[in-house]
């Protein structure tokens, strides 16, 4: 189990290739992979289909991929705060699935939890239905969504031991635990590695069997994605 402890994001994202597909943890800037992000930027692998939330902002975050055209469809909720990103989108460089938020965390849940498909209200007479099969059950409609899994989950804890045990920081938990079991192989960077026992049980939101990569991540920026205020 202590062989799960990688140095760095360098070495915890070594081995993924390209035209693979990521699921990445947060929500807007709170709760991202920033290491992770930055390291799979580094290395230059391309072609990539991406699942997350959102897709960063011009210069950081997911961002990063996007400036060096490493991603070739994103799988999202909300993309509002990337002017990149809406770019590469019109002129057809970039594809995009965008999916309502809820029925999203549903669909990254489900396909960690092994089931294939469900039915929602969501999005029942609208795009999002199209090509879908709807099916009505006690007198409403509704419209089969399939399950999303990932080659590789990348997500971002507080704290975290070296059995891939993780704790999240309030919203910083956000998408994190969905994401973090539809992964084939799942990485976790974390802003503290702890001893194992340090954590009450009943305390875990993610449990290590989920885990095959933990590291401790430096450097955290925690920017703030749109900053509100009252003069």
């Amino acid at each position: 189990m202590f062989k799960k402890v990688v140095k760095d994001a360098r070495e915890a994202v070594r081995d993924i290739p390209d035209s693979c597909t990521i699921a990445l943890g947060g929500f807007g800037l709170c709760g991202i992979p920033e290491n992770s992000i930055a390291a799979l930027s580094e290395r230059g692998i391309k072609n990539l289909t991406c699942i997350s939330n959102n897709a960063g902002v011009d210069d950081f975050g997911l961002g990063l991929l996007l400036q060096k055209r490493q991603i070739k469809k994103m799988i999202s909720s909300y993309v509002g705060e990337n002017k990149l990103f809406e770019t590469l989108v019109l002129s057809g460089e970039l594809e995009i699935e965008l999916t309502p938020q809820g029925t999203l965390a549903e669909k990254l849940r489900a396909g960690g939890a092994g089931i294939p498909a469900f039915f929602t209200a969501t999005g029942v007479g609208t795009v999002v239905a199209d090509g879908k099969e709807v099916r009505e059950i006690d007198g409403r409609k509704y419209v089969l969504e399939k399950a999303l899994k990932a080659d590789f989950a990348i997500v971002k804890a507080w704290k975290g031991d070296a059995m891939g045990n993780l704790i999240y920081r309030k919203t910083a938990r956000n998408f994190n635990p969905m994401i973090a079991t539809c992964g084939k192989i799942t990485i976790a960077e974390v802003e503290e590695l702890v001893p194992v026992g340090t954590f009450d049980p009943d305390n875990v939101h993610t449990p290590g069997i989920y885990v095959q990569r933990i590291f401790q991540g430096v450097n955290y920026e925690k920017r703030i994605e749109r900053k509100t205020i009252t003069g």
